[in-house]
């Protein structure tokens, strides 16, 4: 008969090891706390072998242990969230700068004094959990506010406005993004058949197309983007007067976007990219930053809006009504455990306090019933609430009993109200949430099923939204629909969209439909109201409004053996003094030895470190590395990668072969680092992010 394999001893010198009788490994933990117990407290003697008849032989129902360990693995994944399942949580804090009672009752927006926690999870819509970060695609931008008033949700997205009116729709346009469910593919991506046949033939998401397709749909970092609450709202003053408003979140870095080809490779080379940015940013302290604003409004002067503000596909112009900023949230800590707060949060927008309100938005109606009735299947049942996460700082307390994953024990012979047998018990308060007194519209009395004529403008705010942004930001949205409209293969598809953006705009109809190389046919499409011409609203533009700066940034500075160490550390210090940091990049990941000897810390390979991965980048061999990088593809691409992509790039005396190989122009992006002035040259240029100029020269959307 065959022997029992058994496994080596441990050679960890802090946990003492001993072969048991069945050749198991035992671990003998340093101090009593640290015993291994069952979740019920069992402490557990051998967590290495299950229970058998014999050595070899059946293993034993009655081994609860083992069931125990294995049941509780196979739920260790609760089902995903249909929507927005890919995402990145952190803690943090709120304070509004001044009080905002002439506005709100709401507790949290009273005292400058105040410190609200939050928790914000950021996420991409149409992808899996295994989804990449930079998918073109819409982004979540959740906050949860624990309030002494309760928990109140913000629930929105990097993008003001959303693709249907009515939530009737919704799930018909999630199935269309989704992989198509015949062959299971395309994962996180809009480019393909479905998508685009469900959105030929929705005219109003034809606005929020033109957001998707701009740079907004590729954010540079989550801690660079900005966040919308999408809907209209009301806010409560303490006279129960009540007046519209929209939310807002700026970054106080400012917003930055990638462009298409460097999201494409930043996907191959750190899929995780969103994710680890935002992780490693608190991890060292430079907190991320966002100022909450608001646009308010009262009803009269909505009239005025030639759109209604009960359309979710339409936005306000900040020319109309100015964004007052309130305070500013900080995002000062990672999670303790991914799973239990990232995974487990559960936002929903009816999640509200006194002082804040609803509108008859039928697209955020849909969302009150939506949100609440995914949580019991993803969490388990109606005490979702008792997670940690999403319990609320003040307290709570009700009648409510039982249920599926029920953690608390309540007290008592009463669980209902009203009740003269327990004159403890909660009852209700009249200094509780009263929902704000709408009358319904005039003359509307009849039950319908229908869409108000106020929302039928869907090309207007499109065509100014194409109007307000800048040339390289046109010539990036051309280039999202050719590439998109090019993996449709149904040709009437295509014509379709073709026609709609001919209604938008003839300049953008035109370049794509040059770039797919088909006519335009404007007879398939009729605009149910012809659009308008109105203003350009700068606030819509990302590069023009972008500041310059270095904060936040990540600088790639290639070195090899024999770089001088001395000069590094002055980029160093150069960068921090900008709020920036370096990562070094060299050949090998061991590191390496500086001129003068001394060892440089190196944080990537370069075949692992390649230049997508950075906002700027530094070339500064030694003379005989540099000689070695001639020979190496990975340098040459380094160089060509952060050129195509518009960054700036600096070089020392010793690259300057490799400059010359990797065919550079010379452009205010390409930054000589000889002479004292040499380094403030390349920050004054790094602080512009990109080299617009240069795009004109490498590629357009009809190429």
């Amino acid at each position: 008969m065959a022997k029992s394999a058994r496994p080596p001893a441990s050679k960890s010198p802090s946990v003492k090891s001993n072969l048991g009788r069945g050749g198991e490994t035992h671990q003998t933990a340093p101090h009593a706390d640290a015993r291994l117990t069952t979740n019920q407290g069992t402490v557990i003697s051998d967590n290495q072998n299950s229970l058998k008849v014999g050595d070899r032989g059946p293993t034993l129902l009655e081994d609860f242990i083992l069931r125990e360990k294995i049941t509780h693995f196979d739920h260790e994944r609760i089902p995903e969230r249909i929507v927005h399942a890919r995402g990145s949580g952190a803690h943090g804090v709120f304070q509004v700068y001044k009080s905002q009672a002439h506005l709100t009752k709401a507790g949290f927006l009273q005292d400058p004094k105040l410190k609200t926690r939050v928790f914000v999870r950021f996420s991409t819509v149409a992808g899996g959990v295994g989804s990449v970060d930079t998918a073109r695609d819409v982004r979540g931008f959740a906050v949860k506010f624990y309030t002494q008033e309760g928990n109140f949700d913000l629930v929105g997205n990097n993008i003001p406005v959303f693709f249907i009116q009515d939530a009737m729709k919704f799930p018909d346009l999630v199935h269309s993004v989704k992989m198509e469910p015949d062959r299971g593919f395309p994962q996180a991506a809009s480019a393909h058949d479905t998508f685009w046949d469900f959105v030929s033939l929705m005219p109003e998401s034809m606005h929020m197309l033109m957001w998707a397709m701009s740079d907004r749909g590729i954010p540079r970092s989550y801690r660079m983007m900005e966040g919308f609450g999408v809907h209209t709202f009301r806010l409560i003053d303490a006279k129960g007067k009540a007046r519209f408003v929209k939310f807002h979140w700026r970054p106080v870095l400012g917003a930055f976007s990638l462009i298409w080809d460097e999201a494409v490779k930043i996907a191959g080379a750190d899929n995780d990219f969103h994710r680890r940015d935002l992780w490693e940013a608190i991890d060292t302290g430079n907190f991320p930053e966002y100022e909450l604003g608001l646009q308010v409004f009262d009803e009269a002067f909505a009239e005025k809006f030639d759109f209604d503000v009960l359309d979710p596909t339409k936005l306000i112009p900040e020319e109309l009504v100015p964004v007052e900023i309130i305070g500013k949230m900080t995002l000062n800590r990672n999670p303790d455990n991914f799973f239990a707060e990232t995974e487990q949060v559960a936002f929903h927008p009816g999640h509200i306090v006194p002082g804040i309100d609803f509108s008859n938005d039928p697209l955020l109606q849909g969302r009150l019933f939506s949100y609440l009735d995914t949580q019991l299947i993803r969490l388990g049942g109606p005490n979702f609430h008792q997670i940690p996460i999403n319990q609320p700082v003040c307290p709570f307390r009700n009648l409510q009993r039982d249920g599926h994953m029920q953690t608390m024990v309540p007290k008592g012979q009463v669980n209902y109200e009203p009740n003269t047998i327990n004159p403890d018990a909660p009852r209700e308060s009249p200094d509780g949430f009263a929902s704000h007194k709408q009358p319904f519209p005039t003359g509307q009395t009849e039950r319908v099923r229908a869409r108000s004529e106020s929302f039928g403008d869907h090309y207007s705010q499109a065509r100014q939204f194409w109007v307000s942004n800048t040339p390289p930001e046109r010539d990036h949205i051309a280039g999202a629909f050719a590439f998109e409209l090019g993996k449709v293969s149904r040709p009437a598809i295509r014509s379709r969209m073709l026609a709609h953006l001919s209604i938008i705009h003839r300049d953008l109809a035109a370049k794509v439909s040059a770039a797919l190389g088909m006519p335009i046919d404007p007879s398939l499409v009729t605009a149910f109201q012809k659009p308008k011409d109105l203003k350009p609203s700068p606030a819509l533009s990302i590069i023009g409004k972008a500041p310059e700066t270095l904060q936040g940034r990540k600088i790639g500075v290639l070195v090899t053996a024999g770089s001088d160490a001395a000069w590094l550390e002055g980029v160093r210090k150069a960068a921090k003094k900008e709020g920036a940091v370096i990562n070094v990049v060299a050949p090998k990941v061991s590191g390496i030895k500086g001129s003068d000897g001394s060892e440089i810390a190196v944080d990537h390979a370069l075949y692992a470190g390649p230049s997508v991965l950075f906002d700027a980048v530094i070339m500064a061999p030694s003379a005989a590395g540099a000689k070695v990088l001639m020979g190496e593809a990975a340098a040459v691409d380094w160089l060509r990668d952060a050129f195509g992509h518009l960054k700036v790039i600096g070089y020392n005396t010793a690259a300057e072969p490799l400059v010359e190989k990797a065919g550079l122009a010379e452009d205010e992006g390409v930054v000589a680092l000889s002479g004292a002035s040499g380094l403030k040259s390349f920050i004054a240029a790094a602080k512009k992010h990109r080299i617009w100029a240069r795009e004109k020269t490498l590629r357009s959307p009809e190429d």
